[in-house]
């Protein structure tokens, strides 16, 4: 009884995360990052999962003049500093709901860390991103090149977390066999 209790409440917690974390995230995607794309003509730092360098990162900077660089500090950072912590606990919560009892107690604390992860390296590109902005004209290569791997670091553990959440779920959906994963 105990562990069902435990699996509803983590059940709850996952879905008033994730509501919340899609509210902010569509209220980005729809709103502040399109304005920010709308704007410059160029994608937002936020939605580059691939990374950029040095010449991408003046562009937009230059392109967003004084009230586009405003906005992003004013109205994208201020969002996206609610949506990691809103993503990771959904994940969190997410995996410990699905995955208790079905895979191993080791492999759920991996994909706990790699959502913690992911959302530190989330909060890592924003501070970049902030830094990037007050700074600017004065642009750091370093400076670039670290809130670059974040924004690549961040999708790539998102991706990891998703896998380890859908691992989880197909687990919990199969009927128990082998000692695999559990």
């Amino acid at each position: 009884m105990m562990n069902q209790n435990n699996t509803r409440g983590f059940r709850q917690k996952a879905l008033i995360c994730a509501l919340c974390g899609v509210v902010f995230y569509v209220l980005m995607l729809t709103v502040t990052l399109a304005h920010l794309e709308s704007m410059t003509g160029h994608v937002p730092f936020d939605m580059r999962p691939t990374g950029y360098d040095a010449k991408d990162a003046a562009e937009l900077l230059s392109a967003l003049g004084d009230s586009g660089r405003r906005y992003y500090l004013t109205r994208q950072v201020p969002l996206d500093m609610v949506y990691p912590a809103l993503l990771g606990l959904t994940l969190v919560f997410t995996l410990q709901w699905l995955g208790r009892g079905y895979i191993s107690a080791g492999l759920l604390r991996v994909g706990v860390i790699v959502a913690i992860s992911a959302a530190a390296c989330d909060y890592a590109e924003n501070t970049g991103i902030v830094v990037m902005i007050l700074n600017w004209p004065t642009l750091s290569h370093h400076l670039v090149t670290a809130t670059s791997i974040a924004s690549v670091l961040k999708a790539v553990l998102t991706t990891f977390a998703v896998l380890f959440v859908l691992f989880a779920a197909g687990r919990r959906l199969r009927p128990h066999s082998a000692e695999f994963g559990t």
